[in-house]
C-alpha cells in the first residue's frame, strides 16, 4: 500500500506535490469513492484511481533529453494555445517537463512520466549543476563578477554562490558573452542575477544540465535518455 498521491506521481500525470493538491480540491476517486484526505493509502494494483474523471494506469517510465526552442512553453498545456514542450516530443505516454525554462529561453530540458524522478532532481536539497551561456548587454568587470560567484540579493533571498566567466565581449555592441553555473532553481534565476548586477540579459540558452548537454542536436530536436545516464542523474541528485 502506497500513500494515494505518490501512485498518482508515479503513473505519470504530475509531480507529487501536484498531486496532493488534485486530492484535496476533490479531483481524484478511488474504487468509485472520492477521496480528499491526503493520508489515504490504495494499492496500485489492484485499486481503480481516476484523476479528473480519466482511470489511470501505471506506465513504463521514459526519460527525454529535448533542446527546447525559444518561444516555447515548458508544459503540457497551454490556455493561450502557444506551442509547449510535449508538441515536440510524440509518445504514447503522460510525460511533462521537470522544472522548466522560460518562453524565451532554449536549451537543454528533461522531460518524463516518473514523478519520484521528477522530484528528486527538483527538489532544493540536491544540487544538480546547471549551465548557461547568457549574451547581456555591457562588459562585466571582474568585480561584478565576484559578486554573482558569492551570491546576489534577489527578492526571494540571496543566490547561492555560481560559478561565472566572460567567454567573449562586443565593444561595438556594447555586449559580452557570459557563462553561468548555477545549482538552485528560483524562476527566472539567471536572468535576475544579470539583471540585480547591471547586466540585463538578451538571450539565454541552458547547455549542461549535470553532465548531459546537447552537442550534436538542434532546436526542437530530443533523445530518450540511455539507461546509464538515467541512473547517473538520480546518483548525481543525492551526493
Amino acid at each position: 500500500m502506497e500513500r494515494l498521491q505518490k501512485v498518482i506521481a508515479q503513473a505519470g500525470i504530475t509531480s507529487r506535490r501536484k498531486a496532493e493538491g488534485l486530492i484535496t480540491s476533490g479531483k481524484v476517486s478511488v474504487n468509485g469513492h472520492k477521496v480528499t484526505e491526503l493520508g489515504t493509502k490504495v494499492d496500485a494494483s489492484k485499486d481503480e484511481v481516476v484523476v479528473d474523471g480519466v482511470p489511470i494506469n501505471k506506465e513504463e517510465p521514459v526519460y527525454f533529453l529535448m533542446y527546447k526552442p525559444t518561444g516555447v512553453i515548458s508544459s503540457v498545456s497551454d490556455e493561450f494555445g502557444r506551442k509547449v514542450v510535449t508538441d515536440y516530443i510524440d509518445v504514447e505516454q503522460r510525460i511533462y517537463p521537470i522544472g522548466r525554462l522560460d518562453f524565451d529561453t532554449s536549451g537543454l530540458l528533461l522531460l518524463t512520466n516518473d514523478g519520484e524522478f521528477a522530484n528528486l532532481l527538483m527538489h532544493p536539497k540536491y544540487k544538480i549543476k546547471k549551465t548557461y551561456i547568457a549574451k547581456v548587454e555591457g562588459m562585466p568587470l571582474r568585480e561584478t563578477l565576484k559578486k554573482l560567484e558569492k551570491g546576489v540579493q534577489l527578492e526571494d533571498g540571496k543566490t547561492a554562490p555560481a560559478q561565472v566567466k566572460v567567454k567573449k565581449t562586443d565593444k561595438t555592441k556594447n555586449s559580452s558573452i557570459v557563462e553561468i553555473s548555477i545549482h538552485e532553481g528560483k524562476n527566472r534565476q539567471v536572468r535576475r542575477m544579470l539583471e540585480a548586477v547591471g547586466h540585463p540579459v538578451l538571450k539565454l540558452k541552458r547547455e549542461n544540465y549535470g553532465f548531459l548537454h546537447l552537442r550534436g542536436m538542434n532546436a526542437g530536436e530530443f533523445r530518450e535518455l540511455k539507461p546509464h545516464e538515467v541512473k547517473q542523474l538520480r546518483e548525481l541528485a543525492v551526493t
